[in-house]
């Protein structure tokens, strides 16, 4: 029989404690419930990563809760050009990130909870995690509107999204992870998750855009901390487990042994960026001449994050053709990045040093690459 909890018996029957240096698959006895300590996305899914490669989750399953500092996470076979604006992102510092999970993008912050559902792969249940999600929260308050849907989301009185889930299936575990969104910056959220790029051709996975709300507003007690220990309650009744949250620094190796070297591949550029499924685009811009605008127009490939065939097309008196050749084979197999145009047009500046009219050019061109990148 499940439980109902109220907000104050919640607290006093989840106390959280340190997971012992002893190790993690010692404390794994017909399951666990897990908390971060950190707040660093790349750690946090190296974790997820660590757990489905390293743990047999035979009558053990593990809930994994925590959360990030604001960054943007895009699903295993998206386009972030497509995705996110990285622009406002690179301005803000905000983090970009590349799970193993498929699904669509999603905001983190500190007021958005993500949960992870660890079983085997024969265990393996989503809508059972999302009706284990709504009975905690009706447990904490019974008035909430929250139902699960066919695409696997929780909806909000019946049309804001609340939650969305992705999950990675292995040969023999499984996960199913999904956010809880509690106090998360909405402003933020509908900016960094609005891509200003045109002209882009690709078949990656792309997202679906939805009404959001968090689940502060409905409810102003309805705290990350409350919801987080609701959701740890119902699922240790549900299990018939321990009931405490174990801590854990998920940069430890005596915990997790190898986990930094995951942790770095998630941040390596060849990860975010590189794993992008190939893409196009076909844009243009304008610059000034005198008193006039003229067109510039751009073709460029994109496979495995790097530049495949570049053809900036520009009026011959305003770009000898010679020099519009020489600027398009310099892009070929460099980096889709702001930081490797720069370097380029750095080193084709230094081979005209005294034709001042080309180099204010070529850095105008910069600057407009660097725009679609």
């Amino acid at each position: 029989m499940l439980i109902p909890f109220s907000i104050k018996n919640c607290f006093q029957f989840l106390c959280n404690r340190q997971v012992p240096a002893a190790g993690l698959k010692d404390m794994v006895k017909n399951g666990l419930i897990l908390q971060s300590i950190s707040n660093d996305v790349y750690q946090n899914l190296a974790v997820e990563d660590w757990i489905h490669d390293r743990m047999n989750l035979e009558g053990n399953p593990i809930l994994f809760l925590w959360r990030n500092s604001p960054s943007v996470v895009i699903g295993r076979h998206q386009n972030p050009w497509q995705e996110c604006n990285l622009n406002l992102m690179r301005e803000e510092g905000i983090k970009l990130a590349r799970r193993r999970s498929g699904g669509g993008t999603v905001y983190h912050d500190m007021g958005n909870i993500n949960l992870t559902f660890f079983t085997t792969k024969s265990k393996y249940d989503r809508m059972k995690n999302l009706k284990l999600i709504v009975r905690a929260l009706k447990a904490v308050q019974p008035q909430l509107d929250v139902q699960p849907t066919k695409r696997f989301d929780l909806l909000l009185d019946g049309q804001f999204k609340i939650s969305g889930t992705a999950s990675k299936i292995g040969r023999t575990t499984a996960y199913h992870h999904c956010t809880l969104l509690c106090s998360t910056d909405g402003t933020f959220l509908s900016s960094l998750l609005k891509s200003p790029y045109q002209g882009i051709r690709s078949n990656a996975t792309a997202s679906m855009p939805s009404l959001v709300k968090n689940l502060l507003e409905k409810d102003p007690t309805l705290t990350c901390e409350v919801l987080m220990n609701a959701v740890a309650a119902e699922y240790a009744a549900y299990h018939g487990i321990d009931n405490h949250i174990n801590l854990i620094n998920p940069a430890d190796e005596t915990l997790f042994p190898g986990i930094n070297s995951k942790a770095r591949e998630l941040q390596a550029w060849e990860w975010i960026y590189g794993k992008t499924p190939k893409f196009s685009i076909n844009t243009s811009f304008n610059v000034l001449d005198g008193q006039s605008h003229l067109e510039i127009k751009v073709h460029i490939d994109i496979k495995n994050g790097r530049i495949q065939v570049c053809n900036i097309e520009a009026p011959h008196h305003w770009l000898p053709l010679e020099v519009c050749d020489k600027l398009n084979s310099s892009y070929i197999d460099s980096k889709f990045c702001p930081i490797e145009t720069t370097m380029l047009t750095n080193i084709l500046l230094r081979t005209c040093p005294g034709d001042h009219e080309l180099y204010c050019k070529w850095n105008i061109l910069c600057e407009k690459m660097k725009g679609i990148m």
